[in-house]
């Protein structure tokens, strides 16, 4: 079984709170399939790239995002605080919200809602559609190692 360099685990070791210890390996394993894998990232192309397709228990994989309980709201945070140290704490943070509208139908989604859908608006028109909203957070900050007359060229 081929492991993570401790380089990506010293990023990754700070999440190892959101989830027991076999469940934990089980992530970092659907982590390395992840990244080895071609074509869509799925749970099974990332057991496949592992050699775990044949695995009896294959359905702990799946349950290791759904079923498991662990705290996106800790993971976000541990998340910032690895930014803000990468980052330093004197430069300035710059955040990009942004909101996406998935249309999603069917009974069993719970989440859904009716909201104004941006794609399908106009100025004059609103038109709303049923799904679930989703909002991102991004951070932008320049590194350091880029140069005035690198960013020219890019």
């Amino acid at each position: 079984m081929p492991s993570l360099s401790p380089a990506i685990l010293s990023i990754l070791t700070p999440f190892a709170v959101l989830f027991s210890r076999p469940v934990w390996n089980n992530a970092l394993k659907l982590l390395m399939g992840t990244i080895l894998c071609r074509g869509k990232r799925t749970v099974c192309s990332a057991l496949r790239m592992m050699g775990l397709d044949n695995d009896t228990a294959f359905a702990k994989y799946h349950h290791v995002l759904n079923r498991v309980a662990w705290s996106p709201l800790l993971g976000a945070k541990i998340l910032l605080k690895l930014i803000v140290e990468v980052i330093g704490s004197g430069n300035p943070l710059v955040f990009f919200i942004d909101e996406t509208l998935e249309r999603r139908k069917g009974p069993k989604i719970k989440a859904k809602g009716y909201y104004r859908d941006a794609v399908r608006s106009s100025k004059n028109i609103v038109v709303k559609s049923s799904g679930l909203k989703w909002l991102s957070l991004s951070v932008s900050w320049r590194f350091l190692f880029l140069s005035d007359s690198l960013l020219c060229l890019l």
